[in-house]
């Protein structure tokens, strides 16, 4: 495919941001919106992106987008989506917490809560609540993942099986119309099977780029949770599958 040099710096900027938006790329470029539409529309007809409302996303695939990538895509949302489910969260519980961007700004968000004991697969969520002594923090064993600080395999695995918690907080990589749950790396799926199964309260945090995305490894189905944390449902087959299996959706922009 031949690039021209606006289409090549779109390109790399999706590359490193991971997503890119229509309004942000015309405002960088001093083009039209429609200029840029038909560059984005070229770069997906060729396979190099993958077109989402407003804008684009790289990659897709069996390949997941750089952890840095990750944290800026959708950053406020997944904020908001965060402060959500600390809301439901109570003082004096216990719960997993496990990888994730958007876990991650769930364990943010529990900061000024008390008497919590968080168990988690993700160094970074350990790192960031391990200062607060209302907060007892308990890290799982196993092979740390030198990309975004997860901890997975059997041994990760076994060391979660011993837990029977309250709560726990659990993000995807992508998440299907039909509702399957999905990821990248099989070992990570392993260890979060393990937490859906021994929690009493499965809570599901994902933004809605997940809805237009794809990953290989199945976790398992939305009905397995709870309740379903995002900021927006596009798709009314996942809320046909939440309300024939009970699962609470919330939708974080309806509450703003």
């Amino acid at each position: 495919m031949f690039l021209t040099g606006r289409q090549a710096e779109i390109l790399d900027l999706a590359k490193a941001e991971g997503r890119v938006l229509v309004e942000d790329l015309a405002a960088r470029f001093s083009v039209t919106p429609q200029t840029i539409r038909k560059d984005l529309n070229d770069l997906c007809d060729n396979k190099v992106l993958t077109r989402i409302h407003g804008g684009a996303l790289f990659p897709s695939g069996n390949e997941n987008v750089k952890y840095e990538a990750r944290r800026s895509i959708a950053a406020p949302e997944k904020q908001a989506i965060g402060r959500a489910a600390a809301a439901m969260i109570p003082d004096n519980s216990s719960l997993f917490i496990n990888i994730g961007t958007t876990t991650e700004a769930v364990g943010e968000a529990l900061l000024d809560h008390k008497e919590l004991m968080v168990i988690t697969n993700n160094i970074n969520v350990a790192n960031r609540l391990r200062v607060y002594p209302s907060i007892e923090v308990v890290i799982a064993g196993g092979v740390v993942r030198g990309a975004d600080g997860g901890i997975v395999g059997e041994a990760a695995v076994d060391f979660i099986r011993q837990f029977k918690v309250d709560y726990a907080v659990i993000g995807v990589s992508a998440i299907d119309e039909d509702g399957a749950l999905l990821d990248f790396d099989y070992r990570e799926v392993k260890v979060a099977q393990a937490i859906i199964a021994n929690a009493r309260h499965v809570i599901l945090v994902s933004d809605s780029t997940k809805f237009e995305r794809t990953a290989p490894v199945r976790i398992g189905h939305l009905s397995q949770v709870h309740t379903f944390i995002t900021d927006n449902c596009p798709f009314e087959g996942i809320r046909s599958i939440c309300q024939e299996h009970d699962v609470r959706l919330v939708e974080t922009s309806s509450l703003a």
